[in-house]
């Protein structure tokens, strides 16, 4: 891709020829075309990596403590899972490239993850997820889709401009979050507000990770149907109907939207203490923060009597829980689970490797349905605004939180958008007001890193 997209202020006129001659040029062309057959393996790759995921999550969290005689883990059975946990990770952060990937108290910002650091990414993700590490698999998967479209461009020497492949790197990375987003549309509004970017550079960036990311999710969808594997994705199957959202809903759901954002930016700032205190001796701390976390989730067992595993994993399982059944679960039990899963999300997010994103969805919708019990709020409303409300918190991205939440909610969106986006809005603000220290400014599409943290 040879042509340069026009700077944002120049004039409508300009910046539209500008951007035809770099929409019609061949290489952008050939750019197109590369971007949609790179999303059909890295969609591959990622249904296969997260059903793999899940498989080996359900083996540790079901089929092992039935073997065991168990109907349900036992309250203390996070403590050996995580503590190996530990073990495992700390040799890959400390010793293969690239550290198992980039911590997720960063979000999900940062230079593209390099074929060489692939590995470690993947070993990290496999190995430690599915055994109870309070992480999502969003940050692993756009390792996955950034490390495979990068080493298949060097392969093929299909480029030698580095913008190019930088947009390549990030189109994979765009395919593969779309798996578990919803699809194209929730991945590209990321991207847009993400990027911070406008006028045609924008929309030179975009088409190609549209492209990517539709293929990916068609060929993710056809291999779900066809195989019958379960990849966990964040969805909620099972919604209470509700009505429109009136004035007690509002009364109630902004300051918990604005309690919400405090708790998740207090848990990053836990984050971030954490990744000081495991500069030093890293292997050891990496493990004693894994054991930290094994702790906070059989606290919750041992306070409750429910399962370890709702607190346990990255939360898309008991987000669909707590969905179809919001009343199962006692205001005490909610508020210990907002307790111990932040503490441990806290912990994992400077210590231990994964994503940000699903854990955070989960304690906001918690917090959000711990408070619907108050006079005039509703249990529907809840659930909307706590989603838009912790995405926003966690990831700096109002608009990309709301479209995520509408397309959670599904039939119940229309009536809940005014809330949600109230709820985005108010979370994205308080977050700024509160938190120490904020993430780097988001860039462009970087050039991948290749060298070990």
């Amino acid at each position: 891709m040879t042509t340069q997209p026009a700077p944002a202020n120049a004039s409508p006129g300009r910046a539209e020829q500008s951007l035809r001659r770099t929409v019609l040029s061949p290489g952008y062309l050939r750019l197109l075309l590369l971007c949609v057959l790179l999303g059909v393996p890295i969609a591959l790759a990622c249904f296969f990596f997260v059903g793999l995921q899940h498989e080996l999550q359900h083996w540790v969290w079901t089929s092992l403590p039935e073997a065991a005689g168990y109907d349900a883990p036992p309250w203390w059975w996070p403590l050996p899972a995580l503590v190996l946990a530990g073990l495992i990770l700390a040799p890959i952060v400390t010793r293969m490239p690239g550290g198992g990937g980039h911590l997720p108290v960063d979000g999900l910002g940062g230079a593209p993850v390099g074929p060489r650091a692939l590995p470690g990414a993947v070993l990290a993700a496999l190995a430690t997820l599915p055994l109870g590490v309070v992480l999502g698999p969003e940050a692993p998967l756009m390792a996955v889709g950034s490390g495979l479209a990068l080493l298949a461009v060097r392969r093929a020497r299909a480029t030698g401009d580095p913008r190019a492949r930088a947009v390549l790197a990030t189109a994979g990375s765009t395919a593969a979050i779309s798996t578990i987003l919803g699809g194209p549309v929730a991945a590209a509004v990321l991207l847009i507000e993400g990027a911070g970017l406008a006028g045609a550079q924008l929309v030179a960036l975009l088409l190609p990770c549209l492209l990517a990311s539709a293929a990916g999710a068609l060929v993710f969808t056809g291999f779900g149907e066809w195989t019958g594997l379960k990849i966990g994705a964040l969805a909620l199957h099972d919604v209470p109907p509700g009505t429109d959202p009136d004035a007690g809903d509002f009364l109630w759901g902004v300051p918990t939207a604005a309690l919400i954002a405090v708790l998740i930016t207090a848990a990053r700032e836990l984050g971030r203490r954490t990744v000081s205190w495991t500069g030093r001796h890293t292997a050891s701390r990496t493990v004693l923060c894994a054991t930290a976390v094994g702790v906070c989730l059989a606290a919750y067992a041992l306070i409750t009597g429910r399962s370890p595993a709702e607190a346990a994993l990255s939360g898309q399982a008991t987000l669909g829980e707590l969905a179809a059944h919001p009343h199962a679960w006692s205001v005490g039990a909610l508020v210990a689970l907002v307790a111990c899963k932040g503490l441990a999300w806290g912990i994992a997010l400077g210590s231990l490797r994964g994503g940000p994103i699903f854990p955070a969805v989960l304690l906001g919708t918690a917090t959000a349905v711990a408070c619907s019990g108050l006079p005039g709020f509703g249990t529907t409303p809840a659930l909307a605004l706590g989603i838009s409300a912790a995405a926003a918190a966690v990831t700096g991205l109002p608009l990309t939180s709301a479209v995520l939440a509408v397309l959670l909610m599904g039939g119940e969106a229309y009536d809940q958008m005014p809330l949600i986006v109230t709820a985005s809005v108010v979370a994205f603000v308080v977050t700024q007001l509160v938190r120490r220290t904020g993430p780097k400014a988001a860039e462009g599409p970087a050039e991948p890193r290749e060298t070990p943290r």
